[in-house]
């Protein structure tokens, strides 16, 4: 079996070697993202394994399919930026890791809440400047406060039971049943406009499907309590990023944590220090002290990383054996 991988970094070179010593597939490890001129490289590939920023629409679907390729494994829980109807038309399976570690993206969201509200990065700066003064270096306690968590999935209740455990109350909005794990933690489920008006954080943990895109826009965060902080370890396009600046500038948002950005592709994963920041949005959101942007790095652990790489090539072994599992 033959298996090529785009956007590939020396991590995933490392974690799928070692996870297909119990496979003994064919790995091509390409550093080249996905997309309709790159596609041809998975000429004669049985398998194509694509990342998050990778871009799988009808015209790359079907120069994949016209090269022999037959199955398209995710590397991702994610599957936004596959043209789904397209690959079943096509008889493409598309299959993905639907859990690799919720602890991983959940960590990084109370991480990003930490170091917004107690201002680490700034602190860092300014001792290692000799500055140890305290001005403009105030935070609040979490405890009794509210936190919004939108989206009560896995992810969205393991941060639910970390933020519970800094005494904070929870509310909910899930457009599914009340998860018997967050009425434990004694959350309350809400509509979304209620969570954001009561919520001093709002967190992003749902999929990014056409019910949620830009479901944080400017409407949404006029109704945010003043000053309340956003975080997003969701999706890029879960929020409208024009409308962050507005809020921003006027104080009604008053901090902002970004795992992920609705325009990274081409931008994260890769080092442009020498280049000049080409999106205008992003480069004006990196000037806002009260903005803390990290390039989708929650799911980076060597725990979730390892999973990863088991999942996907279980997920081929499972295909190949005519018992697909995973799939979208």
């Amino acid at each position: 079996m033959r298996i090529i991988l785009f956007s590939s970094h020396q991590y995933d070179i490392t974690t799928f070697n070692e996870a297909n010593t119990a496979y003994g597939y064919s790995l091509n490890f390409q550093e080249s993202h996905l997309d309709v001129d790159t596609a041809v490289l998975a000429r004669g590939y049985d398998v194509v394994c694509p990342f998050v920023n990778d871009s799988l629409d009808a015209t790359v679907l079907q120069r994949l399919h016209e090269g022999g390729t037959r199955l398209i494994a995710l590397r991702s829980a994610g599957s936004n930026h596959v043209d789904l109807d397209a690959a079943q038309q096509l008889g493409l399976t598309v299959v993905r890791v639907p859990a690799y570690s919720p602890y991983a993206v959940a960590e990084h969201a109370v991480g990003l809440i930490l170091a917004l509200n107690r201002h680490l990065p700034r602190a860092v700066a300014r001792t290692r400047e000799g500055d140890f003064s305290l001005h403009g270096m105030m935070g609040f306690d979490l405890h009794g406060k509210t936190v919004g968590v939108v989206g009560a999935g896995i992810i969205g209740q393991v941060f639910s039971h970390i933020m519970a455990g800094f005494g904070m109350q929870v509310l909910a909005h899930d457009p599914g049943p009340p998860a018997a794990a967050m009425l434990a933690l004694g959350a309350r489920y809400v509509p979304l406009d209620t969570l954001l008006a009561e919520a001093d954080i709002v967190s992003l943990h749902c999929p990014l499907v056409p019910a949620t895109y830009h479901l944080i826009d400017a409407t949404a965060l006029a109704r945010m309590k003043r000053g309340a902080m956003l975080i997003n370890t969701g999706r890029g396009g879960l929020v409208e990023s024009n409308a962050l600046i507005g809020a921003l500038k006027s104080g009604q948002l008053g901090h902002l944590g970004l795992d992920v950005y609705e325009e990274e592709g081409g931008l994260f994963f890769e080092d442009h220090s020498n280049q000049p920041l080409q999106d205008d949005v992003l480069a004006r959101l990196l000037m806002f002290p009260n903005v803390i942007v990290t390039a989708h790095q929650a799911f980076f652990t060597r725990e979730a990383i390892s999973e990863i790489a088991h999942t996907t090539l279980g997920n081929v072994k499972a295909w190949h054996s005519g018992a697909a599992r995973n799939t979208v």
